[in-house]
Order: C-alpha cells, then structure tokens, then sequence
C-alpha cells in the first residue's frame, strides 16, 4: 500500500489540514492518509493544550466518514517524546511492505535537520512537502537537499487557504465564531467541552 503519514498537532484540526491530506491522497495516489496526533512534542510545548486525547478525538470527528484517512494512537500509546523517526520504525515494523510517504509543510521541511535522527526519517519514508512563504523548493532543497534520501522529496501543491490552528484558538477565546473554520463536529466539541476558553457550543448541528 502507498501510504501517507500525516503527523501534527491538530490544535485543533481545521479545514486546510483536511484539504491537504486530500491533496496528498490525490497527487501522490495513495491507498491512504493516516492521521497520527502528537503525543508529546518533542521541540516546544503545545500552546493551549487541552490533551492528547481531546486532540484525538477532534482528529477522529473531522476526519470521520472520509474512507481515504484513517487515525492512528500510536504516537499517543509510546511514551516519551513523539519522535517521528521512531514513529516510522513502528509503521515499518507493522507493514513492512507499505511504501511511507511523510505529509509535511514547508516549514518543517526547512526544519529537518534539527529532528531526531532525520537521516533515519529520510530512510523509512519519501517526503512529501507543501510549500509555504518562504519555504520555498529552492531553499528546501538547499536546506536538506545533501542528506541522504531527499533526491525522492516530493513537493505537492494546494490552494492557499489562509486558516491556522492558532486562529482557532483565539476566535473561539474571544467568543467568536469558528463554523467553517473548522468541520461542524469539532467546532461543536469544542464549544462542549469549552475548549479555548469558548463557552457555548460554536456551531449547529449539521
């Protein structure tokens, strides 16, 4: 199978991850995208936490009826830093005929080297890049481009769709609506569980 490793934070998960993961399904043709919530961020704390598992589930709503993705605990059930080397040792381990490709924004391509045996990543897994501003393919591939395993960098195109989780957040702090920010499912967890400091539920249901 051609798989597609989406790995993040999904703070929550907003409607430019799910278009991504569709433009990788389509663009790489691949079986399936696996979505794989961060445990625990190995580079910086996660801002305005509400926990790995409220994490999970919103991943679980957003993506829920959609046969192209799939959601992994994986990273959630191994202790200690979720790092993504080790994380694709488990998936190769599992399946080790699956072909791995690692769904990435450019810049956390541009951050590469920084990670945790990234050498390893480039080995298990062809990287798959969206570009974003300044993370330009020129500057990717000057970045990681002598590293053994990045002549198989993959780069994908997408809309620009200008929503971040970040954004999320702060609407949904301020009492603002999030509704098609982010899918109905979520916006209304989050509203229930008054995540964020929102304190209604932030959509109807649909």
């Amino acid at each position: 199978m051609r798989v597609g490793i989406y790995g993040g934070v999904f703070n929550p998960p907003h409607h430019g991850h799910l278009i991504a993961a569709q433009e990788a399904h389509t663009q790489l043709d691949l079986d399936v995208v696996v979505w794989i919530p961060v445990g625990a961020a190995p580079h910086r704390p996660i801002e305005n936490d509400p926990g790995a598992d409220a994490r999970l589930e919103m991943v679980e709503l957003a993506s829920a009826g959609d046969e192209r993705f799939r959601v992994s605990r994986i990273e959630l059930e191994r202790e200690g830093p979720s790092y993504t080397a080790d994380t694709l040792r488990q998936l190769r381990e599992r399946e080790p005929e699956d072909e791995l490709f690692l769904i990435l924004g450019g810049d956390q391509a541009l951050a590469l080297p920084t990670w945790q045996e990234p050498e390893q990543v480039l080995e298990l897994a062809t990287l798959a890049v969206f570009e974003r501003g300044a993370s330009t393919q020129n500057a990717i591939r000057i970045t990681i481009g002598r590293m053994a395993g990045a002549e198989r960098i993959r780069f994908l195109e997408m809309p620009r769709i200008d929503i971040s989780s970040t954004l999320v957040r702060r609407r949904a702090a301020r009492g603002q609506p999030i509704r098609y920010l982010v899918p109905d499912k979520v916006a209304n967890f989050i509203g229930a569980q008054s995540l964020y400091g929102a304190s209604e539920p932030a959509s109807t249901n649909a």
